[in-house]
């Protein structure tokens, strides 16, 4: 259910937004586990085209962060999406609410790393975000401290809810949020950046189609 009270009874979709520069086993492996916890019918992979947040420098192109994450995609129900950039979006809580728009029976819930929420006090309307949606929080190793002592938490903290308040459309409501906790998975894109500098190079080479909006991706040869 959400703010107006009208109730969403189509897909449970997680919605995972980063930057994937690149993406990883990390990201896959977190998103299964999440898929599993909740109940989720699918995911869509966020592909950012920039993030306010983090400096450009060092960003791979956008189709080469699309095409690694339909790498680390595949035979899973994930789907990566650059529809951020067809929406004109580039903050968090404007995509969610385009999202809501154009998907009218979906019933969206936004996942987040600890590291994430450390940090969330500074994202744009981050308290509206909230109502817009669930938010499930998934540990992070060397995250779990500052998160737990942020100013977004401390907001937040009074609408932690068990993970069965997701499982029927009729409790679905925001604010809400869950914590997901299990084993550690150490991976980082800045780690594997540095091992391979080149890596974007192998990718987005070739035509491609968004595996949402089926439209080509922004920057590929169609």
């Amino acid at each position: 259910m959400n703010r107006t009270g009208k109730i969403r009874r189509g897909p449970v979709t997680g919605l995972l937004g980063g930057s994937f520069n690149p993406a990883h086993g990390g990201h896959r492996r977190i998103t299964l586990f999440t898929m599993k916890a909740l109940a989720l019918d699918e995911v869509w992979w966020l592909v950012s085209p920039g993030n306010p947040l983090k400096p450009a420098a060092g960003m791979a192109p956008l189709p080469a962060r699309v095409a690694s994450a339909r790498a680390q995609a595949r035979r899973a129900r994930i789907r990566p999406t650059a529809i951020e950039r067809e929406l004109g979006t580039r903050y968090t809580v404007d995509t969610l609410r385009a999202l809501l728009r154009r998907y009218p029976q979906r019933r969206f819930i936004w996942l987040m790393g600890a590291d994430n929420l450390a940090q969330l006090h500074r994202w744009r309307d981050w308290r509206n975000l909230a109502r817009l949606m669930p938010i499930a929080v998934i540990a992070r190793p060397g995250y779990d401290g500052v998160a737990l002592a942020s100013p977004a938490m401390a907001w937040l903290g009074r609408f932690r809810r068990p993970l069965t308040s997701l499982r029927g459309p009729e409790r679905w409501s925001a604010p809400a949020l869950v914590t997901l906790r299990f084993d550690p998975d150490t991976r980082s894109a800045t780690a594997l950046r540095r091992a391979d500098p080149d890596w974007a190079r192998r990718f987005g080479k070739g035509p491609s189609r968004d595996a949402v909006t089926h439209h080509p991706i922004p920057g590929t040869a169609e």
